[in-house]
């Protein structure tokens, strides 16, 4: 086993953690290998390597986000034009929430601030789906080509949907309290290292009780994906033979509300079933970015038809994603 293997499957993927489970069920005289005892130990295993890989990133991540409050995002931001400021605005928008849903707030506030509206429309698409969590997240299950290739593209997405909406001209269809709002330059305090280090320990905790019943519900989804649907049947509707399965995946996310680690076992169980490679990455997209919930949120900041051209762009720029992963998907698994 190469290193890369080590990490990938050991550390990142925590096998060890699946044997010690599977050791465990079957000492209790549980069969991991029939379908209720294989539904436990997915549950079980999923469950914890994913609680523990959200504990360490979101630690890691906030500590990191410390640096990079809203009033000195916007003022980061402010420095830049044309698409190197929609460059900024996604890449800024890795360290920053998990869901769109917190994403939203952000985004107000930014465009409050007389941002331009394209540079937020990059932060508002790459935050949900590209933070730097999925990236680890990602290379667990798929490896590091999927990981990096996934982020890559989120981010070419966030920028070219952002420039589009910005040649559009659409500031007229921003709902006109925030148009007119202005947002406070509150100075913000010099934090030192152990006052980072509890802020990102209170976001630790804060984000693992609002995402875990999430992860309970896709993990649970994942182990009966994975146990008791048949095969052949996940093969017909999102296989090769089915050229509209990432259509159909990326339909399928938006009526869901979870953020990338509420979808990962899903997506895991799928690929491991037969679905195509493309087709789990543009549900995991879907859900992440365009969710029913998050909409909901946004039409309050924008008017109907900016947002039906925000969902028509970010379904594009996924459907595209999603055929290029099949496409290549025996080339980087």
């Amino acid at each position: 086993m190469s290193i890369w293997d080590f990490v990938q499957g050991e550390v990142l993927g925590m096998a060890w953690l699946n044997r010690w489970i599977g050791r465990l069920l079957a000492a209790l005289g549980m069969d991991g290998n029939t379908r209720i005892g294989g539904s436990v130990q997915f549950f079980l295993y999923d469950t914890i390597k994913i609680m523990v890989l959200l504990g360490f990133l979101i630690l890691v991540i906030s500590y990191i986000q410390s640096y990079f409050p809203p009033e000195r995002t916007k003022r980061i931001l402010g420095r830049f034009h044309g698409i190197g400021a929609n460059c900024v605005a996604a890449l800024l928008g890795t360290v920053t929430p998990f869901c769109s849903c917190s994403s939203i707030p952000l985004f107000i506030g930014f465009t409050s601030a007389g941002l331009p509206l394209g540079v937020t429309f990059s932060f508002l698409i790459s935050s949900p789906m590209v933070d730097l969590g999925s990236l680890v997240l990602l290379m667990s299950i798929f490896g590091w080509k999927v990981a990096v290739l996934y982020v890559f593209l989120g981010l070419v997405i966030a920028v070219a949907g952002g420039t589009l909406i910005e040649r559009l001209g659409l500031e007229k269809y921003v709902e006109e309290y925030i148009r007119n709002g202005r947002a406070l330059d509150i100075p913000q305090e010099e934090l030192h290292f152990a006052d980072r280090l509890k802020y990102a320990w209170e976001q630790v905790v804060s984000t693992a009780k609002k995402v875990f019943p999430y992860v309970l519900v896709g993990v649970g989804i994942g182990a009966l994906i994975h146990n008791w649907i048949p095969e052949d049947f996940i093969i017909r509707i999102l296989g090769g033979g089915n050229p509209f399965g990432v259509v159909l995946a990326t339909i399928a996310g938006v009526p869901m509300y979870a953020d990338i680690f509420g979808t990962i076992p899903i997506a895991e169980a799928l690929l491991a079933k037969g679905a195509l490679l493309g087709v789990v990455l543009s549900f995991m997209m879907g859900v992440t970015t365009l969710s029913l919930p998050s909409m909901i949120m946004l039409r309050k900041a924008v008017k109907p038809k900016l947002l039906g051209i925000f969902i028509g762009i970010c379904t594009f720029g996924i459907i595209v994603v999603g055929y290029f992963f099949n496409a290549i998907q025996t080339v980087i698994l």
